[in-house]
Parts: structure tokens; sequence; C-alpha cells
């Protein structure tokens, strides 16, 4: 334990020696509009989300009912959710739907241990949504393999202007944090574009253990992220992916979706694929798709099958592909391959010469420095991060961890206690934001961030000094 808090010592002196302090800027350089939140990216930046609306309280950590989340989420009209409990919602497998727009969801109001949901998943169904500092825990609780309980951890639906961002997504029977919809509605590609999930950022995510052989109908099922075909608009920003057989994410047919400073570990057979399946697309012309990929990171790990490449390529319909200084090695650090396919198709890979989305506004890491400053940032709250977040973490710096079938083979859900209660000042947010005022810290940070995370046997062993 000595050791390990040594490392993660140095882990944290380099992140806050590296990480750059997050600036404002306008997602492109035409557009005006105040940002949802300082250092928010991508199209979907200058969402109003619930700005402006009531401000509802949830005050019980029951799943359903008179001050909860969910009668929160179910309520009409601009609206910005905070926390004046912190702890475990379980929701017994019953899926939360967003389906009036116009909602911040603020998690970082949360006193004590902030706020998890687990035994569910988030759908997304409407337009100008922000969610920011949650944990969701979804879990195959118990039910048989194969039994049909299939819930994605975080997903839109043919939803718009949506951002996530400093999330943690664990043990999903689907994907752990996606972007879906309808692939044809209306006639033309345009109609088509607007009518699935499009505009949507997912920003300093942890999405992990997807769960492998579990009760999702189709079998084996450890997914990381899915961006389903035609969606456009679609960024990841500094997420990171661990222990997902596939799906790191995968780009379908037509879609479009820029990846910068992403960190992917342990994939088994696949990090980012792109696919259009011709069974899938019968009667309509195909749509070649795109994807900007820079200064990601791919790290094999135990499960990650030999010689994977960055980007793999199947179906049968092209990509346009720009990469640039992305870096992928095996566990020993060895390279790997940029790209390849699996699967003789007739699908072709266009390499472009530039950026194939804006990338104005992105303050964009060296790569050297994108693992350091992930594992200390990412995450629903990296000031107070749970100790699921810290195993997940732990793991990927230590080269170590799998993927996995159950979430009882690592440590099952966090028990559901008392809550811990404190009220929400209005008059210490910038409610345009939702960011503390000036010199104050989110519930329970007591340093700028990033902060080690020390179990109590490290600070014992450190004579109680942190």
């Amino acid at each position: 334990m000595r050791r390990r808090g040594r490392m993660l010592k140095k882990l944290w002196l380099a992140a806050l020696l590296l990480t750059p302090t997050i600036v404002a800027h306008p997602a492109t350089a035409t557009d005006s509009s105040p940002l949802a939140f300082p250092g928010a990216v991508g199209p979907a930046a200058q969402t109003a989300g619930g700005r402006g609306g009531q401000i509802l309280r949830v005050t019980t950590l029951a799943s359903d009912g008179p001050g909860s989340l969910k009668a929160a989420i179910e309520t009409p009209g601009p609206r910005i959710v905070v926390f004046e409990v912190g702890g475990v919602i379980d929701m017994g497998r019953m899926t939360i739907e967003v389906k009036h727009p116009f909602l911040t969801i603020a998690g970082q109001t949360a006193p004590g241990p902030g706020i998890t949901l687990i035994r569910t998943g988030i759908d997304v169904k409407t337009h100008d949504v922000i969610f920011r500092h949650l944990r969701v825990y979804t879990g195959v609780d118990g039910q048989p393999k194969r039994s049909g309980w299939e819930a994605d951890a975080f997903s839109t639906v043919a939803a718009a202007n949506v951002i996530v961002d400093h999330c943690t997504f664990l043990w999903a029977i689907d994907e752990n944090m996606s972007a879906s919809g309808p692939r044809f509605t209306g006639k033309t590609v345009d109609e088509w574009r607007q009518g699935t999930s499009h505009n949507i950022t997912f920003s300093n995510n942890l999405a992990a253990e997807g769960l492998a052989d579990a009760s999702h109908p189709k079998g084996e099922h450890s997914k990381g992220s899915l961006i389903h075909d035609n969606a456009t608009g679609i960024v990841f920003y500094r997420n990171v992916w661990a222990h997902n057989v596939e799906r790191n994410p995968l780009i379908k047919g037509g879609a479009q979706a820029l990846m910068i400073n992403n960190l992917i570990y342990n994939p088994q057979h696949r990090a980012v694929h792109y696919n259009l399946m011709n069974l899938e697309w019968v009667g309509h012309p195909y749509v070649t798709g795109q994807i900007t990929a820079i200064a990601n990171v791919m790290r094999g790990g135990n499960d990650t099958d030999p010689k994977l490449p960055f980007l793999m390529l199947g179906g049968d319909g092209d990509l346009e592909f720009y990469g640039k200084d992305n870096l992928a090695v095996d566990r020993h650090g060895e390279p790997l391959p940029e790209v390849g396919r699996y699967g003789e198709t007739r699908a072709q890979l266009i390499r472009a010469k530039a950026p194939l989305a804006p990338i104005a506004g992105y303050r964009i890491l060296p790569v050297r420095d994108v693992e350091t400053s992930l594992l200390a940032t990412a995450g629903a709250r990296p000031w107070a991060r749970d100790a699921e977040e810290i195993r997940v973490l732990f793991f990927v710096a230590e080269g170590r961890g799998e993927v996995i079938d159950d979430e009882k083979e690592v440590s099952g859900y966090p028990k559901v206690k008392e809550a811990i209660r404190a009220p929400f000042v209005e008059g210490d947010w910038d409610l345009a934001t939702m960011e503390p005022r000036w010199g104050l810290f989110y519930p329970a940070q007591t340093a700028p961030m990033p902060q080690e995370h020390l179990s109590a046997r490290d600070l014992d062993s450190r004579g109680g000094v942190k």
C-alpha cells in the first residue's frame, strides 16, 4: 500500500503540473452564445439546458415520489435539478426516461458522496439537456443469462443538444454511454440526420466494465459506446473507456464523430471501429461516415487481442478518417497498428488531410500527457471519488483489471445508507453555469483539483497525514 500511495502521489503531482487550466472558448468562431458551463465543447456547447427555469430540489433518495430525482426529471418546463441529499438511489431495474426538454441535472450540488444510481439506465429522448457529475451503476442484479435485461447506463434516443460531462458509468448490460435513434426518418440524408441523435457531447466521463456474459438476449455484450447510423455532431472529449470487449466506441453507417484526448484501456477485441452493415441499409444509398481522431491513447491490457489496431473497419460502407498524434501500444508498451479491418468487405478507408469536424475551442493535450491527466480528472467527482472509481482508475494506472460478467466479481452495488443532507444555497452558485461562485469549492471538495485519493490504510501508513 505504501508503494501504491507513492505511485498515486506521483500521478497526482504530474497531473497538477501538466493539466492546463480549462478556458471557456466558443465551440465555433461565429457563435457568441454563452457556454453551458466553462469548458463545454462541441456543437452542443451552447445549449441552455434548464438555465433560467425553476430550481427543483431533490430531497430524498427514494426512487419515486415527491422530492425524488425521477419526479424532478418528469416535471415539464425549463428546470435545474439540484440535490440536498447525497447517497445511493436504487431504481430497481427501472429505466429513467427524459422526455421533457430544457433540463440541467447538477450532480455537483449533491453533498457528501454525491449521487449514485444503481439498477438503472438513463434514456434521453428530447433536446437541450445537461447531465453532470452523476454515477450510474447498472449491473445485472442477479438476472439469469440472456434473460432480457439489457439497459444502457446512458443513452440518447433521437435526442439533440445534449452534454454528458463528468459522469461515471459502470456495469452496463448494453452500452455504457451511447447516442442512438432511428436510422431513416424522412427521405433525404439531412432528414435522416435530423431524425436521430445529433449534437451530443460526452466529456470527462469514465465508462468501464461493461458486463460480458450477463442478461443481454444476444449473449456477450460488454460494450463501451455505440454511435448509431447517421448520428452527427458527436463528440468524445477526455473520456476513459476501460475493460469493454468492443465499441470503444463503435461508429455506425454514415455517422460523424470527433474524438480528442480520450483513453481506451484493455479493449478485448476492438477499440474504435466503424461499420455500415449492408443488412441494415437495404434499399437506402450508402452514406460515407467520418471520424476525426486527435491525440487519443489506446493501451492494451490483460484481455486485449495481440496486435489489435486503434481503428478497425468493417461492413460495406466507406469511412473518411483523419487521424493525428494518436498513440496505440500493447500492455508492454510496444506499438500497435493504427488501422486494420475485420472481414473482407468493400468498405474503403479514405484518408482526410484535415480535420473533418471543427476543432476550434478544444484544449488539446499532447498525447503523452493524456493518460496522466485523465486518471486525475475523469469521472463523476474527481475531488471525492468512490471506491469503484478509485479501483478502476488505479487498475488502469497499474495495467491491471479485466473484463467481467457480473458486478459481484468486483464488489457489487454500493450499499444504500442513510442520506447525507445539506441545503442548497442559491447564492453559492452561478445559476447560469451551475458552477460554484468564485472562491468556493464543490461540496466535499477541500482543495483545487486534482486531488489525491487515499484509503484509510494509506493514511495510516503516512501517520494520518494527507
